[in-house]
């Protein structure tokens, strides 16, 4: 074997682990690789505006689960969300949850507003006390219109 080829088998194999190294940390950060520790919750939102399945779910700016189903209900013209929480993080039956923001530039998360309850969600359960993403462009444009109309 020539030096010329030693050296590209080596690349090769550099390449190819560089490669699988990716792999790993690409399904490890979108959540393909974690298992379904935890329980599931459900709520209903006005606007789920840049949430989708995948997006963190957090509380107090920490990741506790994440979106595993978005569907829109044909009756109520709402969608209907269910998330994961992992396991040992127990949500007062008081607790909100509303869609936020990182910032101008930011994605939108799902954030968890806990109440003060001694009683917590079940696995399965429904929370009733939600709010939606708040569009900016509706915002700027309700601002420009009201700053007009004096």
């Amino acid at each position: 074997m020539s030096a010329h080829t030693k050296t590209e088998v080596i690349v090769g194999g550099a390449v190819l682990a560089c490669a699988i190294a990716f792999g790993v940390y690409a399904s490890q950060s979108t959540g393909l690789s974690q298992s379904r520790a935890g329980y599931e919750l459900g709520a209903s939102f006005r606007s789920l505006e840049g949430v989708g399945v995948g997006t963190d779910v957090r509380l107090a700016g920490v990741k506790i689960g994440t979106v595993t189903g978005v569907t829109l209900n044909s009756d109520t013209y709402r969608a209907d969300t269910q998330f994961s929480v992992a396991d040992g993080i127990l949500i007062p039956d008081d607790s909100a949850v509303v869609i936020s923001s990182e910032g101008l530039l930011g994605g939108n998360f799902v954030e968890v507003m806990p109440g003060g309850s001694p009683f917590y969600f079940e696995p399965g359960d429904e929370i009733e006390d939600t709010q939606g993403a708040v569009s900016l462009i509706s915002l700027l444009v309700k601002f420009v219109a009201g700053d007009g109309s004096e």
